[in-house]
Formats: C-alpha cells, structure tokens, sequence
C-alpha cells in the first residue's frame, strides 16, 4: 500500500483537477484485477476509485482515460468519468468517479446490448486509434490503416503470435497460426467491416450497471470491426440472451459472425497464453485448427 505521504500527493493532484480543497476520510483496497491494485478514497465531498501500477505503466492508464472520455463523447453508453492520471512516487495512478456498481439485471443487460449496437454503429474512417494502449498488460498496437484484413494481421494476430513464439509456443502452434494469418482474407471474402469504435476488452468482468444505466469500464479501444467486441462477450460468460437479442434488434451481426467470432477471440487467448503461460496453448491451438478446417 502507498505511504500516506504518497495518498496525500494523490489528493493534492485531485484538489488541483477538481479546484477545491480535499480531506482524506478513509482508504479501502477493493478488487483490481489481474494487473492493477484499486482502492476506494473516501474524502468528505466525495468517494473515487483509483487504480494503481508501476510508475512505468502511467502510459497504459493515460490510454484508459483516453479510451473512457471517447467512448464517453459518444453519448451511447454509460462509463465512469476518468478524472486524472499521473504518478505519486513509485506508482503510476488512475481516478476514476466512484459509481454504484451492482450486477447487469436482465433490464439493464437488455440496455447494455442495445446502447452496444449504437456505438458500434457509428462510423470511422480507418482502423486502428490514435495511440497504442494495452491488452491486459500486453502492448497493443493501434497504427492507423485502411484494410482491415491488413490491421488484424500485423497488429492483432500476428503480434500475439510473434509474442508467443517468444514465450515458449509449440512449433506447431506457432506454424500453423502464422498459415491462418497468411491466408486471413478468406474469412472476408463477402464481408467488409467498417470501422466502429470498440471497447476491445469487453468480457462479463468489464460491464456491469448503476441501479438503472448499464456500465462498460477497463477499455482497450480502438476503431475495428464490431463483431470483435461481441465476440469476447461469448469468450468468458457474462453476458444474457437479453444482450444478445437486445443488440441484433438494433444492429442485426452477419452470418459469417459464427466462423469470425473464434479468429477475434484466438487473439485473446493468444494474449492469455503470453501473459499467464502454457495452460492456454491448447485451448489456441484447437482454435487454430479449427479456423484452418474451415478452408477445407
């Protein structure tokens, strides 16, 4: 835990964000995550969350208020409002308003899918995002580029693969996703994505709801193809038939979603095998052979 000295740098900084003056009630570690520590400052004008890392990753928490004030810009759906970011000694920190958070009710998860559908249903000119965020703790990169089939190869599966080609992957995985990357175009034969504004993280731990407004936090944003965030959805659970049937009223998911979906969510489990080791290499590799099947 930081020295009170270091809280009382965090406060100073939000004094000066907020303009007033504030007096540190209480500290109370909460849930995290996998990568960052969090903690809920409790002063006596308001409560905040704030998310913790090392100095060197203030980087990845500027990404994240960038990602949350543009989704926020968007006016579709609801996300804390990022106050400020910087660094107290050791620790890079993130502030965040502290919301009531309870659990998506079929209502609000009903709202989720269909608010979802409307950010994704605006337009962008390219691929890609104006700055490089993370993916976990993982470098994403978001260089801009006008082809699709182009972005997801070098920048999604291809850097996760040169990554596990690092961290110890088979040479059988490491062969045959480098075939599946070579030959991606396939699966976009009769399918040209547009560019929406993606949260890119968006598994059940990363939604949750007020007592009537549906929350979405802990982005990793960038312009993509939609059909990606709907696919970590199904990745790891989270997520009712009221989602589902909520967004395809509103922005109906093409046929070829049902083949895609496992190329979007390999790029997770790739991520997941460089970030926590070998209990995912299985699990990629069927997916490889899977998505290799289909070309025959």
């Amino acid at each position: 835990m930081l020295s009170p000295a270091h809280w009382q740098c965090i406060a100073s900084q939000i004094e000066a964000h907020v303009n007033h003056s504030i007096t540190i009630k209480d500290i109370q570690p909460v849930s995290g995550g996998c990568i960052n520590v969090a903690f809920i400052l409790q002063t006596e004008q308001a409560r905040y969350f704030i998310k913790l890392n090392q100095a060197n990753m203030l980087a990845m928490f500027e990404a994240e208020y960038a990602g949350l004030k543009e989704i926020d810009q968007t006016n579709t759906i609801k996300v804390p409002q990022p106050l400020l970011s910087g660094v107290a000694g050791d620790n890079a920190f993130l502030v965040l308003d502290m919301l009531p958070l309870s659990a998506l009710t079929p209502q609000t998860d009903k709202q989720l899918g269909e608010q979802l559908a409307r950010l994704h249903q605006l337009k962008y000119a390219q691929f890609g995002w104006h700055q490089d965020n993370t993916i976990g703790s993982t470098p994403q990169i978001n260089t801009f580029s006008d082809n699709w089939v182009f972005f997801w190869q070098h920048y999604r599966l291809g850097f996760q693969l040169s990554l596990a080609a690092k961290n110890g992957g088979s040479a059988q995985l490491i062969d045959s996703g480098q075939r599946l990357n070579e030959g991606l175009a396939y699966f976009f034969s009769d399918y040209q994505p547009h560019a929406s504004l993606l949260h890119g993280d968006l598994w059940g731990g990363n939604a949750s709801a007020t007592a009537q407004q549906a929350v979405i936090y802990d982005p990793a944003c960038y312009y993509g193809d939609r059909e990606a965030d709907l696919a970590m959805t199904e990745l790891f659970g989270g997520f009712s038939t009221h989602f589902y049937t909520a967004y395809n009223a509103t922005f109906p998911l093409d046929a070829g979603y049902r083949v895609r979906k496992n190329l979007y969510n390999l790029y997770h489990i790739l991520n997941h095998f460089n970030l926590f080791g070998s209990g995912y290499q299985g699990q990629a590799q069927q997916m490889i052979d899977g998505l290799l099947a289909e070309w025959s």
